[in-house]
């Protein structure tokens, strides 16, 4: 499975902005994306997930009611849209794959992983 992250850039604090991860390969045995973000001098935490089917989220508290994770209809595409940034979401976001079980908040429980993509938000 191979994982393209995007849509990262440089944004005022309250602004908005949409993380795209495009998969590809052997994704038939997906059971869920998610989202992690690793700040500076942090290690990497997890920030929402979604089962493959899209009837599944997880948040985590410090997202929960300002990101949304999503999954396109034909199951390549999932996007976290990320709105009322605070300075503190400032970080680089990674999105990763996992085959099997629930979506784990744990990063040693994925499979695949990104390239990562950088947010940065200014007070």
């Amino acid at each position: 499975v191979q994982l393209q992250a995007s849509g990262g850039g440089l944004v005022q604090a309250g602004g908005s902005l949409r993380l795209s991860c495009a998969a590809s390969g052997r994704t038939a045995s997906t059971y869920a994306m998610s989202w992690f973000r690793q700040g500076p001098g942090k290690g990497r935490e997890f920030v929402a997930g979604i089962t493959w089917s899209g009837e599944s989220t997880v948040y985590a508290d410090s997202v929960k009611g300002r990101f949304t994770i999503s999954i396109d209809n034909t199951k390549t595409t999932v996007y976290l849209q990320l709105n009322s940034l605070k300075p503190e979401d400032t970080a680089v976001y990674y999105c990763a794959n996992r085959k099997y079980g629930i979506i784990a908040r744990g990063p040693s429980s994925y499979d695949y992983w990104g390239q990562g993509t950088l947010v940065t938000v200014s007070s």
